[in-house]
């Protein structure tokens, strides 16, 4: 059974004949890789690993989506930037990791009306990479993989044009605003993705990264979520579901509480369930049974700790209470490979899983 068969199937509530792959790495695990021999520079980790899905498609999300970033200053440790939304960020040189958040343009209803919202109101075709997607979508076929389109959901858009701070102060005291953001940002993604798919193909899903929580709570309740967020994320669901594909959402944080209305929207698939966040899969699956598609949740720690006797109490603890009662699931960590994690190790931890028997799942 091919990639493509085996995830079509999965949503498809057909059977499949193993658990299906697919993972994100840190720059400096790719690096380290590289440096040890284990893999080429510049190859595919996809076709290196044979995972079962690949996405590309990531719309240009900058009010100018020519300014890209542009260094303000630096020293030996960390760069300032300011990016296209005017928002500045301060960047670790000599690792990955989430950057600071120095200041943003846009503080106000007024900077968001004046400098950004009516640069989002038309079609740009900078902010398009059909050549690429349209590239890595035939590749994806040659290869027989699902393919799935890469986006930035809308409270992802917003934290990243005025931080996390205005955001939510923003959604207690100018509620309105912030529909308008979700609304419009909504909106922009619909408007270049039509142009994508139609001159470039259609993938079979489309993958939604969003942040929505931190450690054991939401960023918001599930009341200021349903009346705030929902109508857009209902919006962009609705019109996915038009053109025939899935819908995986990724986030990190503690989500639970948000979960029976995403999926009341019409969620196919949750990815990543933060593990340290306190996001349980085998909880989660007895709470919401087959309404997803579960894609995670394996504790990057415990793969960061190479051992081999975690790892394997770890997917015995996460994944056969699923998939043993009819869920449908997908490898992935709970966040991504970090560098602390051999390569070794993580060629055992996908052996493992691919061997793992599925013939109760449905």
């Amino acid at each position: 059974m091919t990639g493509y068969e085996r995830i079509n199937n999965l949503f498809s509530h057909k059977p499949i004949d193993r658990i299906p792959v697919g993972e994100d790495f840190w720059g400096d695990t790719i690096d380290k890789w590289i440096n040890e021999g284990h893999i080429k520079k510049g190859e595919s980790l996809t076709e290196h690993f044979d995972f079962d899905l690949d996405r590309a498609g990531l719309i240009n999300w900058y009010a100018d989506p020519a300014y890209g970033q542009n260094r303000l200053e630096e020293n030996e440790d960390t760069v300032l930037i300011i990016d296209g939304n005017g928002a500045k960020l301060r960047y670790q040189k000599h690792r990955d990791s989430t950057p600071e958040h120095v200041d943003f343009l846009v503080k106000s209803r007024a900077s968001w009306e004046e400098y950004i919202k009516p640069r989002l109101l038309y079609i740009d075709r900078r902010r398009i990479p059909i050549e690429d997607f349209k590239r890595r979508l035939k590749e994806a076929k040659v290869q027989k993989r699902h393919f799935s389109s890469d986006a930035f959901g809308p409270f992802e858009l917003m934290q990243r044009l005025c931080g996390h701070e205005m955001l939510l102060l923003s959604m207690a005291l100018d509620p309105d605003w912030v529909k308008d953001m979700v609304i419009t940002y909504s909106e922009f993604n619909i408007m270049h993705w039509e142009v994508l798919f139609n001159e470039a193909g259609l993938p079979q899903s489309t993958w939604i990264a969003e942040d929505l929580g931190f450690k054991l709570k939401p960023f918001m309740s599930p009341v200021m979520f349903n009346d705030i967020l929902a109508p857009g994320y209902r919006r962009i669901f609705d019109y996915l579901h038009s053109k025939g594909l899935k819908v995986i959402m990724h986030s990190c944080g503690y989500i639970e509480p948000l979960l029976p209305k995403l999926i009341e929207l019409g969620l196919d698939c949750l990815e990543a369930m933060e593990s340290k966040a306190g996001m349980d899969m085998p909880s989660l699956y007895k709470k919401f049974g087959d309404k997803l598609v579960y894609f995670g949740n394996i504790d990057a720690r415990v793969l960061e700790s190479n051992d081999h006797v975690l790892i394997d109490e770890e997917l015995e603890k996460k994944i056969l209470p699923v998939i043993s009662s009819g869920g449908r699931y997908i490898l992935h960590s709970d966040h991504s490979i970090s560098p602390k994690i051999k390569y070794d190790t993580y060629c055992y931890f996908i052996k493992k899983v691919r061997d793992i028997e599925i013939n109760k799942t449905k």
